[in-house]
């Protein structure tokens, strides 16, 4: 039985509670939030324990849950490991690279394990594109969100678009060469819409749209690789394959031939939580272990960095203020 516990039930900590509390083997203890009420009323919900303070929570669990605002990713889960405990902090991993390090290396002296909640490599339809995918040439990636008041201690690159700079890193083999960036605030101060360009070593590109100030919900991918596409959609779990099948015969122009790809649903976060508690039994590094976690999130300060600087050239540092 691995017990476990969950620091932070606002918007996405209350859905580690819930599929704790279903998984096999496994035992929520209980959960801490600073807002009593919000805590009290996800522990009565399960049936567990609120805790006011993470130290009495943790002092009962072998593993936690780090669902906080970014700013206090690095002190929390720092400190959770020190104490022993296995940590699944959500992305991104933290504010700074430096901050990443010092997580990195608390996990390796404790000899636990350090996850990092970047879901969708979870998601059956983005698993499922990445065996298809063969050297990748060309991504169009959008991630557009409706606008709610959580996580408005980072801004969309950093909350959104970091998703897709994890899914580039899994899938492209290749250092980033150059980058170009554009975004804007739009209902806050911060970067609520942002437009980048990647260019990889070996010659992909790949541009990424995130926004969390959209009308409609929408999770796009699209790659063109060696012999064909591959589309998903990430919402409804949909990828469809299509390959160039060139006919033997000189004067036959080659065809687009579509491809089944069968994929079976999940629910992306269900099966992170269950690989954190396989990883955790079975003693292995996690699919997204801490330095791929910090290497998402050095994409992400990089295309800040390039949004700033475009900033500063289009005269418009007063409207996007972005520290390099």
């Amino acid at each position: 039985m691995v017990t476990v516990g969950v620091i932070g039930v606002g918007a996405l900590g209350q859905h580690h509670a819930r599929l704790y509390a279903g998984l096999p083997g496994v035992r929520l203890v209980g959960v801490c939030d600073l807002r009593r009420e919000v805590g009290q009323a996800v522990a009565d919900r399960y049936g567990v324990a609120y805790f006011a303070d993470w130290q009495d929570l943790a002092a009962q669990v072998m593993a936690v849950s780090v669902a906080v605002p970014t700013c206090d990713h690095c002190a929390l889960s720092v400190a959770l490991l020190a104490l022993g405990k296995h940590v699944l902090v959500e992305k991104p991993i933290a504010v700074t690279l430096e901050e990443a390090d010092e997580m990195i290396a608390a996990a390796g002296q404790a000899g636990v394990i350090l996850q990092v909640g970047h879901l969708e490599r979870f998601n059956p339809a983005l698993q499922a594109a990445q065996a298809l995918v063969r050297q990748p040439r060309f991504f169009e990636i959008d991630r557009l969100s409706v606008f709610t008041p959580r996580s408005l201690d980072i801004d969309v690159v950093a909350d959104v678009m970091i998703h897709d700079l994890d899914l580039l890193r899994w899938m492209v083999d290749a250092p980033v060469a150059t980058i170009h960036a554009v975004g804007v605030p739009a209902l806050t101060e911060k970067i609520d819409i942002a437009s980048a360009r990647i260019e990889f070593a070996n010659g992909c590109v790949a541009n990424v749209t995130a926004s969390r100030v959209s009308l409609d919900k929408v999770r796009k991918l699209r790659c063109f690789h060696a012999g064909g596409y591959v589309s998903v959609d990430c919402l409804t779990q949909q990828v469809t394959a299509l390959e160039v099948v060139r006919s033997q015969g000189a004067a036959a122009p080659p065809a687009i031939v579509p491809r089944a790809v069968t994929v079976a649903p999940d629910e992306p976060l269900r099966a992170e939580l269950e690989h954190f508690i396989t990883c955790i039994r079975q003693g292995r590094q996690p699919l997204v272990d801490g330095q791929a976690g910090q290497a998402a999130l050095e994409l992400a300060l990089q295309v800040r960095a390039e949004i700033a600087a475009h900033a500063r050239r289009a005269g418009l540092g007063h409207w996007v203020d972005v520290p390099t």
